[in-house]
Parts: C-alpha cells; structure tokens; sequence
C-alpha cells in the first residue's frame, strides 16, 4: 500500500491507539491523532492528511458538526471524511451519505481489517 497520512478523531484514547497502531503496523501509513472535534480541525488545517477518521459521538464538537466546520474551511474541504460508530442504522448511512462522508465504519473494527476497509472506501489502491 502506499504511504497514506490518517487522522483518527476519537474521544476515546483506546479506539484511537487500536486504530492508530492496525494502520502504521499493517499498512505502514502515518497516523495523527486528536482527542475532539476542535483539535481534529486544527489538526487537519495543520498537516492536510489524506483522510480522517471521525467519531460520531463525542462530546462537545460531535463527529457531524465536526465534518460540518471541516467542509466549512476550503482549504481542507476536500479531504475524505470516515465516519466511525458503534450505533449505525440504514436512516444514519442515508443521513451521513448525504453529508458527504466517504464511508461509515461501525466500532468494534478488526484491526486487521481496517486500512483494507478505508482504501476500498476511498477507491485507493491496496
């Protein structure tokens, strides 16, 4: 796989280092990481990766009105935005969907499984 640069942006540290450590082992990309909304925009306005990682339920800045301020900055518009759940129904696809992210992943992931799932999401090659 080609290097790749990821934002994770997850409240909880666990999923965050679980993700972080399946992406650099099994696919060799590098990983950010952001603890809330707020720090994952600083953060992508910062080092422009190829795509985020975003939670959907977090506290303060959720992962849909984080993905609303990142489409808000045109500088960073543009970068693919994965949604990651743990409660993921067909009316919430549809309605992630039609914002605009790229995918919708559900918690727990296999972390084996995970950098495989983000390049068939974003038509990248493996």
């Amino acid at each position: 796989m080609t290097e790749r640069k990821i934002l994770i942006v997850d409240d909880e540290a666990d999923i965050r280092e679980v993700a972080a450590m399946s992406l650099e082992t099994v696919c060799g990309w590098n990983v950010l990481q952001a603890h809330s909304g707020a720090e994952g925009i600083r953060m992508a306005q910062a080092d422009h990766p190829d795509a985020i990682l975003l939670d959907v339920m977090m506290p303060d800045m959720d992962g849909p009105k984080t993905l609303q301020a990142l489409r808000a900055d045109a500088a960073i518009a543009s970068i693919p935005v994965i949604f990651l759940t743990a409660k993921v129904q067909s009316s919430d696809r549809k309605r992630f969907a039609d914002m605009g992210v790229s995918a919708v992943l559900s918690k727990p992931f296999d972390p084996l499984l995970l950098g495989d799932q983000i390049a068939e999401a974003l038509n990248w090659p493996t």
